[in-house]
């Protein structure tokens, strides 16, 4: 099989950390850079395809949201003020706040 030398740029320390780990698993450091990516790849490929129909669902999906029409505004222009109010506490909890805007225990600021 015919070889293709490629050419990559990292920092001394990178280099050196890389130089040790091939020495301890006994390979060059071509042959320990190829076997991290082919199993790095390897990895890439199973996860893609494991979440392949996932994400065609999601495709989709989104797909058929972007077709319809924006109900979510005619919905919300029906509201009334007391509705409008009830909503905006509901998200400020889920965002972390209380009524009085300060930070609700066990959320991140």
């Amino acid at each position: 099989m015919a070889r293709t030398r490629i050419s990559i740029s990292l920092d001394r320390q990178q280099a050196e950390r890389i130089r040790e780990h091939a020495e301890r698993a006994g390979m060059d450091v071509s042959a320990y850079l190829v076997h991290a990516a082919a199993r790095q790849m390897a990895e890439s490929d199973a996860i893609e395809e494991q979440f392949a129909e996932v994400d065609a669902a999601i495709a989709r999906a989104e797909a058929e949201a972007g077709a319809m029409p924006d109900e979510a505004e005619a919905d919300a222009a029906e509201l009334t003020e007391r509705q409008r109010r009830d909503v905006e506490a509901a998200l400020a909890l889920v965002h972390g706040a209380d009524q009085q805007g300060a930070r609700t225990p066990g959320h991140a600021a």
